[in-house]
């Protein structure tokens, strides 16, 4: 009897394999998508609390409707397509909810304290490059939203800009504007730090 070995099969065959239900397929489908999915959403929210669940409800919505992707070369920006529905689903439900910060009570007594998190101390090289990390993130966040979905998915999710086109509903020359202005505003930004 001949095993699969999901890891090295190309993923146009894990994508025909978890449309004919083949859960081990769709299981290494997810596995390899899920750090893209998690990187697109880090760039384009503005909250890191709820990136982990937004990645989380797009991969199920992907598992759920992958039998609905008619060409399986059309993957990448059907994906994307499912991660900007999500990422714009979170912004709709921002809009209805009351920013909050979470106190707790101490002990029982009168006196209240915000959990914050303890960051223990790191070599240097590490901390002036996370730092980077995130000058450059917090960059990318404020760039206009039209722009900051376009750059996100042409640089981290490696669309064309005919894919990147279809998923905004824009046309290609729209495209590339959006992205050459968001490079123009970031080459500014950080003109001082690189």
């Amino acid at each position: 009897m001949y095993k699969f070995i999901y890891k090295n099969i190309p993923i146009s065959e894990l994508l025909l394999l978890a449309q004919k239900n083949d859960y081990k397929a769709l299981e290494e489908l997810i596995r390899r998508e899920q750090k893209n999915v998690y990187a697109t959403l880090m760039y384009l929210s503005s909250d890191s609390n709820v990136v982990s669940d937004m990645t989380q409800e797009a991969l199920i919505n992907m598992s759920r409707s992958i039998k609905n992707l008619k060409n399986i070369k059309n993957f990448k920006s059907w994906l994307n397509q499912i991660v900007l529905n999500v990422f714009y689903d979170d912004l709709r439900k921002k809009k209805k909810r009351i920013n909050t910060i979470s106190i707790e009570d101490s002990q029982g007594d009168d006196s209240h304290y915000l959990q914050i998190p303890d960051l223990k101390n790191k070599p240097v090289e590490k901390v002036l490059s996370q730092e980077l990390d995130k000058i450059i993130r917090n960059k990318i966040k404020n760039l206009p939203e039209n722009n900051r979905i376009a750059i996100v998915l042409r640089v981290f999710s490696g669309l064309s800009y005919d894919e990147i086109a279809n998923v905004t509903k824009s046309t290609v020359g729209t495209v590339k504007s959006r992205i050459a202005r968001a490079r123009e505003k970031l080459q500014k930004d950080l003109a001082n730090y690189i």
